[in-house]
């Protein structure tokens, strides 16, 4: 006998619908999950500075949509042919959809899943408004009440971690501690420093002590940010104008082994290259959408430098978020002191107004 369709859920979302404009919460409809996708209820999600970019209008897209992309939650349906978490599991959901077969995915770097735009066209928006499709922004849409997506972007996390903690392991500190550990390719010990003392960037400093580096330069011009960088570790902090300085000072001349570039801005690229020691690496997280950077090759070829990219921290999130989650869990990586400000899903366009100021660390839209 052929399965009978679930019907869909109606659910509030904040829906964008003009680029750079509020946001509106909304009754939508959700689909029931298809085969291979998972119903999450959301109970947490954290705002990332890619959500207000894409609602912004830098990166295109398709409206109206739902953005939010660092999801905490239970899962409350599941999909057939999926045995990988069952309803009532504690998780997060993260923007990672990845196929798991393709090269890439089969080298341990699913983020950049050579299918995930097929899969994103296969698997067509479970949102609709009126009959008609509402975007999933960053394949989550998860400033609303649930979501559903691939079973692949759901992993498993200790319940006893709260779920507004829980949510920042869905991008912030996998992409943060990620470009240290899995994306820099640097040795244990290595000096550093963090330019851009954001979400992303704190949680790279936290990467930093997780390497044992014995120097961490914290480079932030927010000096509450700065202050807060030595609790997770930063040995040192300067203001923009004073990092090169303050770097060869610490150093002897000699430069660090490790920057990490979370700040979004071509400066921030050119002066982090110029903090780096022979054979130093620089590691660009942040996203300067639409600018371009000077650099000398000869200069950096002759001094055996690296410059890479890091998407999401070259993160694997079914092995690094428990494995994370488990750091929370021993003390060993702080997640309650990262969540500054708190807003109920009504008070969306206030929390993405607090975001956007650039004085909170990570602030949190709970439905």
């Amino acid at each position: 006998m052929e399965a009978r369709a679930q019907p869909a859920r109606r659910i509030r979302a904040a829906v964008t619908r003009e680029f750079g404009g509020p946001m509106t919460v909304e009754q939508l409809d959700l689909r029931a999950p298809a085969p291979g996708e998972v119903g999450v209820r959301v109970t947490a999600c954290a705002i990332c500075h890619s959500d207000i970019s894409y609602m912004n209008g830098a990166w295109g897209g398709h409206l109206p949509g739902v953005f939010g992309h660092e999801v905490a939650g239970i899962v409350d349906e599941v999909g057939e042919g999926l045995d990988e978490v069952a309803a009532g599991d504690s998780v997060v959901v993260t923007l990672i959809r990845w196929c798991g077969r393709c090269p890439t995915c089969a080298a341990g770097l699913p983020a950049l899943c050579e299918n995930r735009s097929r899969l994103s066209d296969l698997s067509r928006s479970p949102l609709t408004l009126d009959g008609e499709p509402v975007h999933q922004g960053l394949r989550c849409a998860g400033f609303a009440e649930r979501v559903v997506v691939h079973s692949s972007q759901v992993v498993r996390v200790p319940d006893r971690i709260p779920s507004e903690q829980a949510a920042l392991l869905a991008c912030g500190v996998i992409t943060g501690v990620g470009a240290v550990l899995h994306s820099s390719g640097s040795r244990t010990g290595a000096t550093a420093a963090v330019v851009g003392l954001g979400g992303v960037g704190l949680n790279a400093v936290q990467g930093c002590v997780l390497a044992g580096s014995p120097l961490i330069l914290g480079v932030d011009p927010v000096a509450g940010k700065r202050r807060f960088a030595t609790t997770l570790g930063a040995t040192h902090t300067a203001e923009p104008a004073d990092a090169l300085g303050q770097t060869l000072e610490l150093t002897g001349g000699r430069g660090l082994d490790l920057v990490v570039v979370t700040a979004p801005s071509a400066a921030a690229v050119e002066g982090a290259v110029a903090m780096l020691a022979d054979a130093g690496t620089a590691v660009l997280v942040g996203l300067p959408s639409g600018t371009t950077v000077t650099l000398d090759p000869e200069a950096i070829a002759e001094r055996g430098q690296r410059i890479v990219g890091s998407k999401v921290g070259s993160a694997r999130p079914h092995a690094d978020i428990p494995h994370l989650a488990g750091l929370n869990l021993a003390g060993r990586l702080q997640l309650e002191p990262l969540v500054t400000h708190r807003f109920g899903l009504d008070e969306i366009n206030d929390a993405i107004a607090t975001a956007r100021a650039g004085e909170a660390l990570r602030v949190v839209v709970v439905p």
